[in-house]
């Protein structure tokens, strides 16, 4: 038997949907406890329910410690990229010569190469 296509938009049931979040909770849970022991990775991850309760998994012995670890990264990172902004707004600094995707706090973001930047494909 062949798994139909779910699709993504909320459930209306109440029962349905508190049965889904449980089994796919269950699921992350147990994916996110597998990567952590097959690829040595610190993970860690935390779900508000609809009515508030909190589930939370941590690799290592304190989710906290897995946080101040992300807050520290994302705090460096964020320095380094205003360093470079401040540096390409004076007209000084490195310059790419490539495009490419970059991991941001906000998500993915395209940049483009000088070519592009220029208008020249």
């Amino acid at each position: 038997m062949v798994r139909g296509k779910t699709l993504m938009k909320r459930i209306e049931n109440t029962t349905s949907r508190q049965v889904t979040f449980s089994k796919r909770r269950s699921g992350l849970l147990k994916k996110a406890f597998e990567l952590s022991v097959l690829c040595d990775a610190e993970v860690a991850f935390i779900i508000f329910s609809h009515n508030g309760k909190l589930y939370e998994f941590s690799s290592c012995s304190e989710i906290d410690e897995t946080i101040e670890r992300y807050q520290k990264k994302d705090k460096a990172q964020t320095d380094i990229q205003e360093n470079i902004q401040g540096q390409r707004e004076k007209g000084g600094g490195a310059r790419r010569r490539g495009g490419g995707d970059r991991k941001l706090k906000g998500g993915w973001r395209r940049t483009a190469s000088l070519g592009e930047a220029s208008g020249r494909r």
